[in-house]
């Protein structure tokens, strides 16, 4: 699904907060729009039926099978990750819409990937799982000594390239770096123009020809990066400040 001309200017991105940051991975992932794709037909066939809120039979919808989680082929252990109350049946079963919400990090109901930059108030994302506890070998954490007997400033200016260094590794594993969202834009709009590429099947010769890449090697890390946080790494903007 091609959302965005990898091409055109993403000066957009420069208004965007951390859940429309968030929400702006998520519709690039491909297993999202199948889903969503799946869900919206069951939704449409139940409105079908039984009429579209808020005039719906709803006790007629809540007495069919389809309303309700998971989506056929899959299991109640997507959710094991889901954090929050859930809605439910009288039977306790998840309904569909808050299902498929809960599995992808929704309150509720599923956005539409083709929904174009949504007000914050249209993402209802749930609270993010707790990060895991800081051990000592934790990525985000790096210690540094410095010996008053000496001058400072090389020390400072080591200290500084080490930092830059681990933010540097932290996005090619594909994490989000403890940074501001606003210090983060310029790469993520990067990200996002070679998840795009990707959509419209863009050869690696005419990414690097438009400065998106500089070689092949250097476009698959960004892409793993990419692929990162379409599929966990957007929950981990949710944790950052904006």
């Amino acid at each position: 699904m091609i959302l965005h001309d990898w091409q055109a200017d993403y000066g957009h991105c420069r208004t965007l907060g951390r859940e429309q940051w968030a929400w702006e991975f998520l519709r690039r992932n491909p297993d999202y729009q199948a889903d969503y794709q799946r869900f919206i037909a069951i939704w449409r066939a139940l409105e079908a039926d039984y009429g579209a809120p808020p005039a719906r039979d709803f006790l007629r919808w809540k007495a069919d099978p389809r309303a309700y989680g998971p989506l056929p082929g899959e299991s109640d252990g997507a959710l094991d990750g889901a954090t929050g109350e859930l809605c439910t049946g009288d039977d306790e079963r998840v309904f569909i819409e808050c299902w498929l919400g809960a599995k992808w990090g929704f309150h509720k109901f599923p956005p539409d990937p083709r929904l174009d930059t949504p007000g914050r108030e249209a993402l209802s994302f749930r609270p993010p799982p707790p990060a895991p506890p800081r051990e000592a070998q934790d990525p985000y954490r790096l210690d540094f000594a410095f010996d008053l007997s000496l001058p400072l400033a090389p020390q400072l200016d080591s200290a500084r390239l080490r930092l830059a260094s681990r933010v540097a590794e932290l996005r090619r594993a594909g994490l989000a770096a403890p940074r501001a969202v606003a210090t983060e834009c310029a790469h993520w709009q990067t990200l996002l123009r070679v998840l795009d590429a990707d959509a419209a099947g863009v050869p690696t010769a005419q990414r690097i020809a438009a400065g998106l890449i500089e070689d092949e090697g250097h476009g698959a890390r960004l892409r793993a990066q990419a692929l990162a946080m379409t599929r966990a790494g957007y929950r981990d903007i949710l944790r950052l400040a904006d």
